[in-house]
């Protein structure tokens, strides 16, 4: 039980990140929005390979026959947040939103799920949901 209250507390303090640069974006001085908007994408870059080393670690500490692909597929995040970071910032909010989704989709799959609790799918969706959101209003502000 303690676990799950710490997971939880650290993940949703992983959220105070997204939010204050978008913030800061919105509403902070002019001059601070280009630096706001790196800031948000660099943090979404880490967090996207963050969520990448989790299936690594699932695969390696619960390791299933025929699973290796868990192996391949947790370096896709990481392969998807670095160029993210190259591109204009438009166009890299869009990558990592979509990275986000398609690392979601693929923690509710049958594989996707295999080592973890019942209780960190509704983790997993909440900070999801909350965190593609803020891609999607920064997007706004920048289209």
């Amino acid at each position: 039980m303690e676990d799950r209250r710490t997971a939880w507390l650290l993940g949703l303090s992983g959220l105070l990140p997204f939010l204050l640069t978008l913030g800061v974006a919105e509403w902070g001085p002019g001059v601070w929005d280009e630096s706001a908007v790196r800031a948000f994408l660099y943090y979404s870059a880490i967090i996207l390979s963050f969520l990448g080393g989790t299936h690594w670690g699932a695969a390696l500490q619960n390791p299933q026959p025929g699973h290796n692909h868990r192996l391949l597929i947790a370096m896709v995040p990481s392969l998807i947040a670095w160029p993210a970071l190259i591109f204009s910032p438009l166009w890299g909010l869009i990558v990592l939103c979509v990275g986000f989704m398609l690392v979601w989709g693929y923690d509710l799959s049958r594989n996707g799920r295999c080592g973890w609790p019942g209780w960190y799918w509704q983790l997993r969706t909440l900070l999801t949901v909350i965190v593609v959101l803020a891609h999607v209003i920064l997007l706004t502000r920048l289209w």
